[in-house]
């Protein structure tokens, strides 16, 4: 699919879950008078339930098609700031529509993103190991995240408002 710069989002920012993609992309398009879209948001209105509700009723690839489309559809709005679901990136189409554009990695480390969705306290043991999961999903998509970034801004000590503020800056907006 050939694009021209016209039919380009302003800037994407991607990250694990839990960086303050959506946050830090509102915040942003607010400062930038840019429209904002959230993939993560679109597959919720899409499928009428919650992100997590699709996982557990219709299963993973029926997520990953929904996110897919979501991906497609918010990397096509001219001049927009886009919060990319997290595992979006995995997508080699979702990666090549990446590819050119202004893009960045909210860099958080695995500390913070467990304090951040609650599983940093000792508690009884869960199913599944959801600490172990998410450390092996982020030990997965850091490399992803790092090569499509153009910018890094690491957001475990930063306020929303000192990244949006720094990402604002980078783009020679401010």
């Amino acid at each position: 699919m050939t694009r021209g710069v016209a039919a380009q989002p302003l800037v994407v920012v991607i990250g694990p879950p839990a960086a303050g993609k959506t946050v830090v992309g509102e915040l942003l398009s607010e400062r930038l008078g840019a429209a904002f879209a959230d993939t993560d948001a679109d597959v919720a209105a899409v499928a009428a339930k919650p992100v997590g509700d699709i996982f557990t009723d219709d299963g993973e690839a029926a997520f990953r098609e929904l996110e897919r489309a979501a991906a497609q559809r918010a990397l096509a709005t001219p001049g927009a700031v886009v919060a990319l679901g997290s595992g979006a990136v995995l997508d080699p189409g979702v990666q090549q529509l990446l590819a050119g554009q202004a893009v960045v990695y909210l860099e958080a480390s695995f500390p913070a993103i467990a304090r951040r969705l609650g599983l940093d306290r000792p508690r009884v043991v869960i199913p599944g190991n959801p600490r172990g999961r998410l450390r092996s999903m982020l030990e997965e998509r850091r490399p992803v995240y790092e090569r499509l970034a153009s910018f890094t801004v690491p957001a475990d000590h930063l306020a929303p408002e000192e990244i949006a503020d720094d990402i604002a800056t980078w783009l020679g907006k401010r």
